[in-house]
């Protein structure tokens, strides 16, 4: 399935040409990532675009990544900014580091208001930001992606030019990891996603790294798996996905995702799993740590 999810419609290809073409009226560029997924959400498209401005990086929705993680990312991204845009927790500190883009400019450009350009892929946070930047509701806001749909330019607090840009994804994810990682945090609309076979999927990553959130959240006495008895065949489980499925089974069976003839509705259960997981139900996770060589 990771192989499949690749989502690149009209508009992202229009979107790269807004950055292109607005990239030379702008001081600084904010980029805006998801703390849960701080690589799969870094758009390499957006890195190639940008890398001769200054840029802030904004690791948003901070409060549904775990703690720990946060911090480790943010002593491998220099300068990066902890961000909640829904509090409004680390919007100063990028006002602060903006004022200091702004101080350094020389020429003509120093006479100006500073201009920004905020990116990031869909539904990463960027109008939650900008609403708190410019301290009014300029932008609508939604936990889906493709919200945003044209450029829009607006003043902040201080004066200051921001261009707002809806998100922007790559036409093919070389690694099926990313995919499935967007997808997991709603930047891919679930419209187009077999969404039962991505709950499962889910349900593999955080067995392995989360499993007493997962056993906690849905009641389980145990996670099954290979050499454990399905609770649906009734036979031995032999592979990852026989556990995770199982597991499905379980967390279905606790939830009454049944369906008449006592059937798992593994589309309720699979919908269920994955809102609680972007809302943080499950417990505050990351599923993409900093290793060694990552910048």
């Amino acid at each position: 399935m990771a192989q499949n999810i690749n989502w690149y419609p009209g508009h992202m290809k229009k979107t790269r040409e807004l950055i292109q073409s607005n990239l030379k009226m702008v001081d600084a560029v904010i980029e805006v990532i998801d703390a849960r997924i701080p690589v799969s959400s870094r758009n390499p498209i957006i890195d190639e675009l940008v890398s001769a401005k200054p840029r802030i990086i904004a690791l948003n929705k901070s409060d549904l990544a775990d703690a720990k993680a946060n911090s480790l990312w943010k002593e491998r991204l220099p300068g990066a900014v902890i961000l909640n845009a829904m509090t409004g927790e680390g919007t100063k500190q990028i006002f602060t580091i903006l004022e200091k883009v702004a101080a350094e400019r020389t020429g003509r450009s120093a006479l100006k208001p500073c201009r920004l350009m905020i990116v990031g892929v869909p539904n990463c946070g960027k109008s939650s930001l900008i609403n708190r930047m410019t301290g009014r509701k300029s932008t609508k806001t939604g936990d889906r992606p493709g919200v945003t749909k044209g450029k829009q330019w607006l003043t902040l607090e201080n004066d200051m030019q921001l261009l707002d840009t809806p998100g922007i994804l790559w036409p093919k994810f070389e690694d099926p990891n990313v995919g499935m990682n967007l997808a997991f945090c709603g930047s891919i609309k679930d419209e187009i996603l077999d969404v039962p076979t991505l709950a499962m999927e889910l349900i593999k990553v955080l067995t392995v790294r989360y499993p007493e959130l997962l056993r906690e959240r849905y009641k389980l006495e145990e996670l099954l798996g290979e050499g454990d008895e399905s609770p649906e065949t009734g036979y031995p489980i032999e592979t990852e996905t026989d556990a995770a499925l199982a597991n499905m089974h379980q967390m279905a069976m606790k939830r009454g995702c049944i369906l008449p003839g006592k059937r798992i509705d593994y589309e309720r259960i699979g919908k269920l799993l994955l809102d609680e997981f972007r809302a943080a139900k499950i417990g505050r996770i990351t599923l993409e740590w900093p290793e060694k060589g990552v910048e």
